[in-house]
């Protein structure tokens, strides 16, 4: 179902609780709700649809990529940039890395691990800042 994005800022500066298998709605809601915006978004985490759960999801132009309890583990290759989100008026600051390696529970409720550089790296990073109640 698509939902509608969370502009609250004091919820949207919680951490985010941990997620489980339980909370396969909130998957189906996030990917709904991102194909909804897709003209103008490419990334989004369960805090932006007013679920506080440690779920992200990216478009990666072949498909979607979720993720559950994602950990960046490595990051290298630190750059400036701006970065607009749904959530928030304008553009802001951000410091961001070129290269990173995240763990995380996949869709398929297995471990993963993997790197991911430019675009894609700045946009999980984006969403994992969200997941930590960080307000770009």
């Amino acid at each position: 179902m698509v939902k509608q994005i969370m502009k609250d800022i004091v919820f949207l500066k919680r951490k985010s609780t941990p997620a489980s298998k339980a909370d396969a709605e909130v998957i189906r809601d996030l990917k709904d709700t991102l194909e909804a915006h897709r003209d103008g978004c490419v990334g989004m985490a369960a805090n932006m649809i007013g679920v506080s759960k440690r779920i992200i999801i990216v478009d990666t132009g072949m498909g979607y990529v979720v993720m559950l309890n994602p950990v960046i583990t490595k990051r290298d290759g630190r750059y400036e940039t701006e970065e607009g989100c749904l959530s928030l008026v304008g553009k802001r600051k951000a410091v961001r890395y070129q290269n990173i390696t995240v763990r995380y529970m996949g869709e398929d409720l297995k471990q993963h691990q993997a790197d991911y550089s430019g675009f894609f790296a700045q946009i999980i990073q984006h969403e994992c800042d969200h997941l930590n109640g960080v307000i770009i």
